[in-house]
């Protein structure tokens, strides 16, 4: 079993910047594809972009492509979400997520393992 918990959440200026970290126990990550998706209220969660075991393979969702960056350092057993010219449409609770794979997938289903989420908020 696979715990993820989140950080680094919280209010920032549009324009600003952040980095959210997501730590895991439990065991290590190094199996695992990881994830990072959104939720805005009122709205369905998303996904933004995902990371394989490696690091050296990735995909962005539109929305955040050249913006956000993701990394992950294996033997801390965490993964980061650096999030820059962030923006009031990107306000949401953020979550990490992870697959029981090697390979990336961008479908939320495709995850096992989810955090409890971290809440993001731009303000104008």
């Amino acid at each position: 079993q696979v715990q993820l918990v989140e950080s680094g959440g919280g209010l920032v200026q549009a324009g600003g910047s952040l980095r959210l970290s997501c730590a895991a126990s439990g065991r290590t990550l190094s199996s695992n594809a990881m994830g990072w998706f959104r939720q805005a209220p009122g709205k369905e969660r998303e996904f933004l972009v995902a990371v394989t075991v490696t690091g050296g393979t990735t995909s962005y969702a539109d929305s955040v492509k050249g913006r956000f960056t993701i990394s992950r350092d294996n033997a801390k057993n965490t993964v980061y979400l650096q999030m820059n010219s962030l923006k009031p449409e990107d306000t949401a609770v953020y979550y990490c997520a992870a697959r029981r794979y090697v390979s990336t997938s961008t479908r939320l289903h495709e995850y096992a393992y989810w955090g409890q989420g971290t809440l993001v908020t731009v303000s104008s």
